[in-house]
This record gives structure tokens, sequence and C-alpha cells, in this order.
């Protein structure tokens, strides 16, 4: 039998558990309704103000084709992310790609994260938890940035979400078999809006351990899961592994950048504050608290039933790390920050859980079977009294936790406020400065031709006065996807470009580096070459940087030779 230390005891009668019941509903609602709100300002703050960069361009680009040209663009892409290729071109179709059209989902897919892992969190934990990992999760730089970007992880963090509370509902539910319907087609869905949705599978299985009685279903749900998934499979094969070239196998600079990313405390390529160190070492500390309490769980039997819960969010962060490693050691390599955002939501229920994780001592409803400290049974259903007095080691203890959630959000907010507005591929300002200095018998280029995308995205209506584009040889007129295409002049074709171009404006992003894999290295060669060709050709050659990152560099040559 439990012990409560306390020095009054109220029964509830009808009348008093009716309005504690309405209550705590209303605070219930409150918990999860406020961090949602939250979220949805956050990611609606500035949303035009940050330039598109070349991925964003991209997504825009193929949804904006149509017919044949937009399934071919699907398939060249691999079919990652088809699911939001083809909202993004549905809203295209209605309303335009204006900048807040075509971050719309995401900031709708952030927003529904935070909502669904308040309820995730309510359900699990209760609803201090609930409230507190709602604003941890709002107030994540990775989520914000990403719920303010035409890409579909924002989207996918949400589904994945979505699933795991179904999940947990189905579980925990006789008649289960509206939530069985809801995890599959949330987590089929989460997969058609991102690929490495699958990794969050296997830390679904983590919860049979406790529901052998559901075998059966989970392996039917999951069955109906990979037969749904077979287009996206066949087309990934068919485009193979060469759409992550450029990704780099493991290494602790890797490691460092997924490991920011999910404790929130900085991103790639230039989002990282001072204070970022603070906020990482904290959250370790919490996180070990996490993991500390689910083993003291486990080694105890009254609890090892109830250790389910945090066991199965601990899964979620861990499990598809590891197999991301693990893929990356033995086949392509997948371990990236933004791929293992997968986990996002998962850090801020097991921060919340860790600090948050005991029920209010006050008001809260006592076991039937406890005692008081002098040994008088309590009625079942009874509470402890709003007036009881709490031990002091119990108000310390509260109170360090809640100090210490404070100090998370206030410094997830110290890196999430820089970031509005900031532009680490600027191609909006390189677009105007080509517009303002370019003349009539200039030519551009573009290396490697997916700039093309972000550079005609933002032409708009100065497209009759832009420089005729050389590389590649398209008209303005055209809106082509290009995807990963580091296609070049050879020399007998760089000599034709000086006899008709008295500039050449060569727009360069994502070329490749020296020490990335081998691809992404031979691409870089081809960048050196076509530069050494251009500059035998012209006589002067000046660049500048655009954007926080200096990712989009423009290199001018002039006084052909």
């Amino acid at each position: 039998m439990s012990t409560v230390t306390a020095t009054a005891v109220r029964p509830t009668d009808a009348p008093v558990r009716d309005h504690e019941h309405r209550r705590d509903r209303v605070l219930a609602v409150a918990a999860v309704a406020i961090p949602t709100a939250l979220a949805a300002a956050l990611c609606a703050y500035e949303i035009s103000v940050r330039s598109l960069w070349l991925d964003e361009a991209a997504a825009v680009t193929i949804a904006s084709q149509h017919g044949a040209a937009f399934g071919a663009a699907l398939a060249h892409d691999g079919g990652n992310m088809l699911g939001y290729y083809a909202v993004l071109h549905v809203l295209i179709g209605a309303f335009g790609k204006g900048a807040l059209v075509i971050r719309l989902p995401s900031v709708i897919g952030a927003t529904l994260t935070v909502c669904v892992a308040g309820l995730l969190g309510l359900r699990l934990f209760g609803r201090r938890v609930a409230f507190a990992a709602g604003v941890l999760a709002a107030v994540s730089l990775p989520l914000v940035y990403w719920g303010q970007n035409a890409r579909g992880y924002a989207l996918m963090v949400a589904l994945i979400s979505g699933s795991f509370l179904a999940l947990v509902i189905a579980l925990q539910s006789d008649r289960s078999a509206g939530a069985w319907t809801a995890y599959v087609l949330l987590m089929v869905a989460a997969v058609y809006a991102g690929l490495e949705a699958v990794l969050v599978i296997p830390a679904q299985l983590v919860a049979l351990l406790w529901f052998r009685h559901r075998v059966r279903p989970f392996a039917l749900a999951v069955a109906v899961i990979a037969a749904c998934c077979v287009p996206l499979a066949v087309l990934a094969s068919n485009r193979g592994s060469g759409q992550l070239f450029w990704v780099p196998a493991p290494s602790f600079t890797t490691a460092k950048q997924v490991v920011q990313a999910l404790a929130s405390t900085g991103l790639q390529p230039n989002f990282y504050t001072d204070t970022g160190s603070a906020l990482l070492a904290l959250t370790a500390v919490v996180l070990l608290i996490a993991v500390g309490r689910i083993c003291l769980m486990w080694s105890r039997r009254d609890q090892r039933r109830a250790a389910w819960r945090p066991t199965l969010v601990l899964a979620w962060l861990v499990v598809p790390f590891a197999l991301a490693l693990l893929e990356s050691a033995f086949a392509q390599s997948v371990f990236q920050a933004r791929y293992l955002l997968v986990s996002l939501p998962a850090v801020a229920l097991l921060l919340a859980w860790a600090l948050l994780g005991r029920e209010s001592p006050r008001g809260t409803r006592i076991p039937a079977g406890a005692r008081i400290s002098g040994g008088t049974q309590i009625p079942a259903g009874a509470r402890i009294s709003r007036g009881a007095r709490i031990p002091a080691r119990a108000r310390i203890s509260t109170a360090l936790a809640v100090t210490a959630v404070a100090a998370l959000i206030a410094l997830r907010a110290l890196q999430l406020a820089p970031a509005y507005g900031v532009s680490p591929e600027n191609w909006r300002a390189a677009t105007s400065y080509v517009l303002a200095r370019a003349d009539a018998a200039d030519c551009v280029a573009f290396y490697p031709l997916d700039n093309r995308m972000p550079f005609q995205y933002y032409l708009g209506s100065g497209a009759a006065t832009a420089p005729r584009s050389v590389l590649p040889a398209a008209p303005w007129g055209q809106a082509h996807a290009f995807v990963e295409d580091y296609a070049t002049l050879s020399a007998s074709q760089v000599s034709a470009v000086r006899s008709r171009c008295a500039r050449v404006w060569l727009l360069t992003s994502h070329e490749g580096t020296v020490g990335g894999p081998p691809i992404s290295r031979l691409n870089y060669v081809r960048l050196r070459t076509l530069v050494a060709a251009l500059g035998h050709e012209y006589q002067h050659a000046s660049t500048r940087s655009f954007g926080t990152a200096k990712t989009v560099t423009l290199t001018v040559f002039t006084g052909a030779a």
C-alpha cells in the first residue's frame, strides 16, 4: 500500500466531483491549446521575410508542373515528399506560388506537431507534462525554421506524432478498429511526406513488450503500411541513392549537427548563438535524468508496467538515431539533421516528463488503499485537500523542476529569436543584384542547373530584361524542374559563349565540396574546370556572395579576350 503524507483529506461528493471534472477538462484543453496557439504565432511571424533557398525553389518548380511533366519530376526525385508535392500542387493551382501560400502547409504541420505532442503528453503523463512539452516543442528553432519552409519536413513530423497518438489509443482501447485505421493512414501519409518517416516504425514496436495481445493488429497495420508504400519503394529504387550523393558519412561534425538540431540548440548552416552550449548541457542533463527514471521504473516491479509510456517516447528518440547510423555505416548515408527531425517531439516530451512527470500533491486523486501519515485508510476516490500542507522537500523539488523548464524554454527562445528573417541563401538579393546591373548583351549561367529555379522564382516580370541563360540554354518562359543536374559547358561551348556574351554572370550554390563524398568532389572539380575555361576566355573576374552563410556565389566574367 502506498503512503501519502498529508494533513487533510476531503471526500468527493457528486457536485464537487462534477465541478472538478469540468475544471480538469478546461485545464486539459488549455494545456494543449495555449502551446498550439504559440506555435502558430511563432511560425506565422515574418513567414515571408526569409528568401527562398534552393530546395524550396525546387519544391515549388516541381509542384508547378502539370501532367506528364509533373509525374516525371516526381519520379526523378525518387518519390521523396510525393504526398507533399501533391498538396503543394493543389495550393499553387488554386492560389498561386506566393511565399505565404507555399509555406502555409509547413506552418500547419508545425502547429499540429505541437498540438499532437500536447495530446500525447496529456494521455501518457498528465496535463503539466502536456503543457510543458507543448511549449518546449513550440519554442524550437528547428521546428519553427522548417515550419517556415516550403518543404515536407514539418508536415511529416506532424503526421508521425499523430501516428504515435493513434497507436497509444489503439493499444489502450478495447474497441480500437478506428484507432488502428487512423494509425495506418497517418503513418502512410507521413512516409509520403518524407521517406525517412519509416525510421520511427521500429521504435513503435517497443510497445509490444507490454501489449503482447496487440501483436496481431499491429502486424496487420504494419503490413498494410508496407503495401501502401510499395509505389514509393519502386520510385526510390529506380532513382537509386544518387539523390543522396551529397550526404557525407557519419562523423563528429554530422553527429554534432544532429544532436544540436534535436536539442534545439542550433541548426546548420549558421543558426547558432553563444547560449547554445548552455542549452545543450542543460538538455543533456535532463535527458539523463529521464533515462535514469526509466531505468528505475524498470527495476521496480510495481512500476514496470507503467514504464511503457516513457520507454516508448525514449525509443522514439533513440531508435531512429541508431537506425540512421547503421544505414549510413553499411549502405547510403542518411545521417543528417533534417532526416532525424522525426524524433524532435520525443525530446520535448522526455524533457517535460523528466522534470514534471510526478502528479502535483495538492488536489490530486489518492489511490484506493492509501493511508495518511497516522495510518488511517483513505476512502477510494478521495483527494488531498488543496489546503493541505506539502512537505518542504516536495516544494523544493517542484520549484527546481519548474525553474529548469523555464530555463529550457528561455534558452530555446534565445536560439530562435535571432533566426527570424535571416536568409542563409539569399536568392532574392542575388536575383535583384543581377537584374539591376546586367545589360542586354550579357549572359547568365548556373551551376548546378538547379540554381536556375530560385533565380527564376524571383525573376517574375523581369524575365524580359534578364540576361540570356546559356547554362542551361533555355528561354525564361520555360519553368523546368532541374534536380541535381551538374551539367557544364565544354571548351568549345565556352568559346561560343564568349563570342555571344559581353559578360557572363555565373551563379553557383551547392556546387560540391573538396572533402565531401566522391560524387560531391567530382562536381566541385567540374565547377573549377568551368571557371578556369571562362577565365581563359575573359580578362577579368569578380566575385561576391549572398546570404548569411555565403552559400550563393556570383562570379562576373568581363572583358572578352
